[in-house]
């Protein structure tokens, strides 16, 4: 059976004094019966201290990015085996403010991937296509493409250390909405991509998050979805009542 994971990603917000205080309010609201795994991605500098925190609780930790290469003259810049170091073992790679902002290719996100990988870390891929993309009738072109080229240069037996995170950005803070419906029928085609080239064992073994505005309103609803395994959460991951009651909806 599928994992069930819910991640959050806190973006560039939160302080060391802010975090700890999130961090606290999280223990105190999620639930601890749930079978669901619980991410959270602080920011750099409070991923140590996080780690510490959350040591004796059901929450992981990841980082937001880390950088291709193993060590170097690349100022501002932080390497798997740094975040391997403080106990970080999950990181988020592709995520659509990194490719729009940062200019992140799907060639150096294949080199990342396996940077990653060989420092077995659990890699949570990011990919998704902009409104243009769907108005024009090709986000799964554009799916399939950031699939291919960024990651189906992995073998087979590392996608155990994989987790799929679709973010339609054109319904990220645009006004347009995606609905439950259209969230699945995406799922559905990232699947069977998965299937074509790996096979049935790993397509329905591959966890594949939503990562499109879920709120707690509307969280049960793109969960009940068969091929939607959970979520990786922006803006309701700063609000622990709001987090934890999207957990809850798993």
């Amino acid at each position: 059976m599928r994992q069930k994971i819910v991640a959050g990603n806190w973006k560039m917000y939160k302080n060391a004094e802010e975090t700890e205080d999130l961090l606290n309010d999280l223990i105190d609201k999620l639930p601890n019966d749930i079978e669901a795994q619980i991410i959270v991605a602080p920011t750099f500098i409070n991923l140590a201290s996080a780690v510490d925190h959350l040591e004796f609780t059901n929450i992981d930790v990841a980082a937001q990015n880390m950088h291709q290469s193993e060590s170097g003259a690349f100022t501002g810049e932080i390497s798997a085996d740094m975040l391997k170091s403080i106990g970080v073992n999950i990181v988020i790679l592709g995520h659509s403010e990194r490719r729009a902002h940062f200019h992140e290719t799907d060639a150096i996100l294949s080199f990342k991937v396996s940077t990653a990988l060989i420092h077995n870390m659990t890699v949570i891929f990011c990919f998704g296509e902009e409104l243009k993309d769907r108005q024009n009738n090709q986000h799964f072109n554009i799916v399939e493409n950031q699939l291919r080229d960024g990651l189906f240069h992995i073998d087979k037996n590392d996608w155990y250390q994989i987790v799929l995170a679709y973010e339609p950005v054109w319904a990220i803070g645009t006004g347009e909405t995606a609905s439950p419906e259209q969230a699945q029928e995406m799922h559905e085609f990232i699947r069977e991509t998965v299937r074509k080239t790996y096979g049935s064992d790993v397509a329905e073994n591959v966890s594949i998050l939503y990562g499109g505005s879920v709120k707690p309103d509307n969280a049960k609803e793109i969960f009940s979805k068969p091929d939607v395994d959970g979520g990786l959460i922006g803006g309701a991951a700063l609000k622990a009542e709001d987090f934890a009651a999207i957990v809850s909806a798993i």
